[in-house]
C-alpha cells in the first residue's frame, strides 16, 4: 500500500541529529509530512561523517540553521511551531530543558517524541547504539556490529510514537491535554532487539546461530552466499539436490561460483542471496523484476 500521501497536511520540526532522528524525519517525510530540519550552526555530524548518506535522509526537507541559544533563533523556533504538529528531538532531557523546549510544547499543543538514552532515573545517562547494544548482549565481543540495531529500531519507534501521538492529538480537537509526549529510549530498542539472542534462537550453535547447515553462509568459488532454508521444504530440496549436512555444503558451494548458485536458486525458489559489500552493486536473481 503506497502510504507517501499519509500525513498531507501534517508539519513536522526536527531538531534531531546524529542517526535515529534523522531515520525516523526520513520515514515521515516519505509519508508525505512537511519536515523542517533544524540544525545548530556546527551542523549535523551524520553530514561530516557520511555525506551522501546525510542527503539521503534529508532529501525533499527543508534544512535551517538556528543558534537556539539565542533569544531570537528560540524565537524563530517559537513562530515555526506555531504552525506544526510534531516536534521531534533526540537529546537528553536536561538539554531539552534548558532549551525550553517543554513549555513550547505545551504551549503550541505538539506532538513531542523525544528520542532518549534511557528511561527513568537514567534519561539523562549518555550512550551510543553501542553502548546499548552492549548491554543487552548483542555484540560479539572484538567485533564491531555492521549495522546500529537500537539506532534503525529506535528511528522506526520514533515514527510509531509519533503517528500515536497524532491519533491521540485527533481524539482531543479542543486540545485541552495541551502538549504530548512520546519517550523513545534507544536502551529499550536494544532490549528488544536483543530478544532471540536472550532466548537463545541467535546464541552460537543454535538453529539460527549456526548449528543449523541450511541456516548459515559460505564461501563459493568467487565469493561467498547467505543461505536462509529454514522451513522443511526448503532444506529438503537444499538436501536433496546439494546435500544435507555443512561438510558437504561447504565443498559443494566452494567449487562453483555465486552466480551459479543464484541461477539454481531462481530456478528451484531457494532462499539464497549474495554477500555484498554494501557499497557494491546489488547481484539480483537471474529473472528478478526491479
Amino acid at each position: 500500500m503506497d502510504d507517501s500521501a499519509a500525513l498531507t497536511g501534517i508539519t513536522v520540526i526536527t531538531l534531531a541529529v546524529n542517526l535515529p532522528g534523522p531515520l525516523a524525519a526520513a520515514r515521515l517525510t516519505a509519508m508525505g509530512a512537511r519536515v523542517i530540519k533544524v540544525e545548530p550552526p556546527s551542523g549535523d555530524p551524520l553530514q561530516h561523517a557520511a555525506p551522501q548518506y546525510y542527503r539521503e535522509l534529508a532529501a525533499h526537507q527543508e534544512v535551517m540553521v538556528l543558534d537556539l541559544k539565542t533569544d531570537s533563533d528560540r524565537a524563530t523556533l517559537d513562530s515555526l511551531a506555531a504552525g506544526a504538529h510534531v516536534l521531534l528531538t533526540s537529546m537528553r532531557p536536561r538539554a531539552a530543558e534548558s532549551l525550553g523546549l517543554p513549555s513550547l510544547v505545551e504551549r503550541h499543543g505538539l506532538v513531542h517524541v523525544e528520542i532518549v538514552g534511557f528511561n527513568g532515573d537514567r534519561a539523562d545517562v549518555p550512550g551510543h547504539d553501542l553502548t546499548y547494544q552492549a548491554a543487552h548482549g548483542s555484540l560479539v565481543p572484538g567485533t564491531m556490529p555492521t549495522v546500529p540495531i537500537a539506532d534503525i529500531l529506535g528511528g522506526e519507534r520514533a515514527v510509531t510514537a509519533g503517528l500515536a501521538g497524532l491519533r491521540q492529538r485527533e481524539q482531543d480537537p479542543a486540545g485541552t491535554s495541551g502538549g504530548i509526549v512520546q519517550r523513545v529510549a534507544l536502551d529499550d530498542a536494544a532490549h528488544w532487539a536483543a530478544g532471540m539472542a536472550r532466548h537463545g534462537l541467535t546464541s552460537p550453535g543454535a538453529h539460527l546461530g549456526g548449528g543449523s547447515p541450511f541456516y548459515q553462509t559460505y564461501a563459493t568459488a568467487d565469493g561467498h552466499i547467505a543461505i536462509g532454508a529454514v522451513e522443511p521444504h526448503f532444506a529438503s530440496t537444499v538436501g536433496q539436490m546439494i546435500g544435507s549436512d555443512h561438510d558437504t555444503l561447504t565443498r559443494a558451494f566452494a567449487a562453483r561460483p555465486t552466480q551459479t548458485w543464484m541461477e539454481l536458486a531462481h530456478t528451484h525458489d531457494l532462499p539464497i542471496e549474495p554477500i555484498l559489500n554494501p557499497s557494491a552493486p546489488r547481484l539480483d536473481h537471474p529473472g528478478a523484476t526491479s
